[in-house]
Formats: C-alpha cells, sequence, structure tokens
C-alpha cells in the first residue's frame, strides 16, 4: 500500500508540473477568465534585450500592466514562422489584448484582428486597418532628419555611414531622412548606406560598419535593432562618432556610450504604456496614432559626454531642424 501510494503522489506532482508549465512567456498568473481584462505582448526576432525597439516596447507595456494590476505576458518570436502562432496562442489564453511589435507582424496581425474582433490588438511600426486594431506609427524620418543635421555638421570626413536592418519602411524613412539632414547643412556630404536582412545579426552589422569606417566614414548611424548595434560597435571601437536608434543608446548600449554623440529616439514605452492603460478603462479605438517631432513623440537624445565638444553652430543647426520639421516646413525626403 506504501508503495502504491509513493507511485500517486510522484505521479501527482508531475500532473502539477505540467499543468504550471503551461502558463503564457513571461506571464502573470490566473485562468481564462482573469486573463480577459489582461495584457499580452508578442515580441519580434530582436529578442527582449535587443536594447531598442523591442525591449523599450515590452518595458512600457509591462510597467503599465503592473501600475494597474492585471494580468501581463509576452513571448519572443523565434522566426517569422512563429507570429500567426504566438498571437493564437495568447487568444487561446483568453487574453483581452494583444501587442504585436514590427512592421513584419502586420499581416499576422491583421488577420487576428479580422478572426477576433472581440479582443483589441495594438501594432508597432506597422498599419492594421481593423475598428479594433490601433496602430502605432513614428516618424522616423523626422528624427533620422535631426540625426543627419548633427552628423552632417560633426563629419571630420565629409562621409557618414549607416548599417541597416532589414529593407522596410521604417528602417528606410530613418535612413532616408538622415541622408536628406546631412545633405542640407552639408552638400558635399557622402551618405553610405547597407541594409541587412536580419535584426539580430550585430557581427555581419559590425562588419558594414567596420566597412564604412575604410571609405572613410566617421560617423555611424545604427539603424535595425541588434544588427545596427554592431555598426555601433565598429565606431565606437575606431574611436568615432556613432549615433543611437529607437532609445537613448547611452543608457542602453553602455559599452559605446563614449561614442554616442546622440540617439534618435522613438518614445515607444510611452506609446505601448498609453495603448495599455486606454484598453484599461475601455477607451482604446481603432486607427493610426503617430508620433512626431511636433508632440513630442519622436526627438534627439542628450549629447551626454559630447555635449561640451559639439560646436554651438551644430547645435544650432539641430535646433533650427527642429522647429522647422515641428511647423511642417522641411521635406525630409520621405514620401509614401
Amino acid at each position: 500500500m506504501r508503495k502504491k501510494l509513493l507511485v500517486l503522489s510522484t505521479l501527482l506532482i508531475v500532473v502539477v508540473m505540467a499543468l504550471s508549465a503551461c502558463g503564457g512567456a513571461g506571464g502573470a498568473g490566473g485562468g481564462a477568465s482573469d486573463n480577459s481584462k489582461g495584457v499580452a505582448v508578442v515580441l519580434d526576432t530582436g529578442g527582449e534585450n535587443d536594447r531598442s525597439f523591442n525591449e523599450y516596447t515590452l518595458k512600457g507595456a509591462r510597467e503599465a500592466a503592473t501600475d494597474l494590476g492585471i494580468p501581463f505576458a509576452y513571448v519572443v518570436s523565434e522566426s517569422s514562422t512563429d507570429y500567426e502562432r504566438n498571437i493564437e496562442n495568447f487568444v487561446s489564453e483568453g487574453y483581452g489584448m494583444i501587442i504585436t511589435v514590427g512592421f513584419l507582424m502586420g499581416d499576422a496581425t491583421t488577420a487576428a484582428a479580422a478572426a477576433h474582433p472581440d479582443i483589441k490588438f495594438a501594432i508597432i511600426d506597422s498599419v492594421v486597418d481593423a475598428p479594433n486594431a490601433v496602430s502605432l506609427l513614428f516618424a522616423e524620418d523626422q528624427v533620422g532628419y535631426m540625426a543627419g543635421v548633427l552628423a552632417g555638421c560633426m563629419t571630420q570626413t565629409n562621409v557618414i555611414g549607416t548599417v541597416s536592418g532589414m529593407e522596410i519602411p521604417p528602417v528606410q524613412k530613418y535612413v532616408i531622412g538622415f541622408q536628406t539632414g546631412a545633405k542640407s547643412v552639408n552638400p558635399d556630404v557622402e551618405a553610405l548606406n547597407v541594409y541587412i536582412p536580419d535584426f539580430n545579426d550585430p557581427a555581419t552589422g559590425k562588419q558594414s560598419g567596420q566597412e564604412q569606417i575604410a571609405n572613410n566614414a566617421d560617423v555611424i548611424f545604427g539603424v535595425g535593432g541588434n544588427t545596427g548595434n554592431g555598426g555601433l560597435l565598429a565606431a565606437n571601437e575606431a574611436g568615432l562618432m556613432a549615433i543611437g536608434v529607437d532609445v537613448d543608446q547611452y543608457f542602453t548600449y553602455p559599452e559605446v556610450a563614449a561614442s554616442l554623440i546622440t540617439s534618435a529616439q522613438k518614445n515607444m514605452d510611452v506609446a505601448a504604456g498609453d495603448a495599455v492603460r486606454a484598453f484599461a478603462d475601455g477607451s482604446l479605438e481603432g486607427g493610426i496614432i503617430t508620433a512626431t517631432v511636433a508632440d513630442g513623440g519622436v526627438g534627439l537624445a542628450p549629447y551626454h559626454d559630447w555635449d561640451s565638444k559639439i560646436p554651438q553652430e551644430c547645435k544650432d543647426a539641430v535646433t533650427a531642424a527642429h522647429d522647422a520639421l515641428a511647423a511642417g516646413t522641411v521635406d525630409t525626403g520621405w514620401n509614401q
């Protein structure tokens, strides 16, 4: 009898452990009925610690959910083939709001929003045309333009470079705005660029940055998550200037902080947090919300260690660009 009880006890422990493992990745507790008031985030392939848009979207959503005391979960997509499955997993777990991160998730999010009209969706960097989905966009061309003005003014070689991720609109907007801004203050500047079809390939990003440096680039703008971070590292190791992307990388990527003259920020944490709060109070509506220079949704980070080394004329040029962008009187070169 004692042996049978031991076997039954062992089986019970195994079952309990298996059931415990079935919760959402990084998730909060509660059954499906509790999750109906909760938020889940599906991250893109760059990972939760990409020092960029995944990390800060997650940060904003999680902090808002924690402040509100509502269930929260997230999952990192290992590849693009995971998008649909990860979204549907959270649907089956009963989450009332699902946030997807990145332009590449547009199709999967559009399909899910159509199939589940009672669930609220929000997507970063892409447009989903559905009454139950809000698209959170950013004027990357505007903040890219400001970064380009600074780079064009600071370069000593008249060559600058962008180490970019996939050739998709949010990345292209940064690149085109950057090149246009640089040429607005320095018509003779040569702007190099490379698109790398991966947001999580810092080795290739570093190699590309080194190639641009070999071609006399002395300012590198890393535009593409961990891939762009490789370009920043190349600039730092060469003792040159670098510009971060999406967030103030002076804090998120301290290894290259000494080289960062600024970062082109878009406040994804604020946008995601605001969407979560709107969901919680019942005011979240479908549509497009675009953060701009005018409303403070995008802008340059402080100059930090470079503040005393940047000439006043360059600071003034950036301020003038900011004001013109806010007034809508400047063409960033992005017309799509």
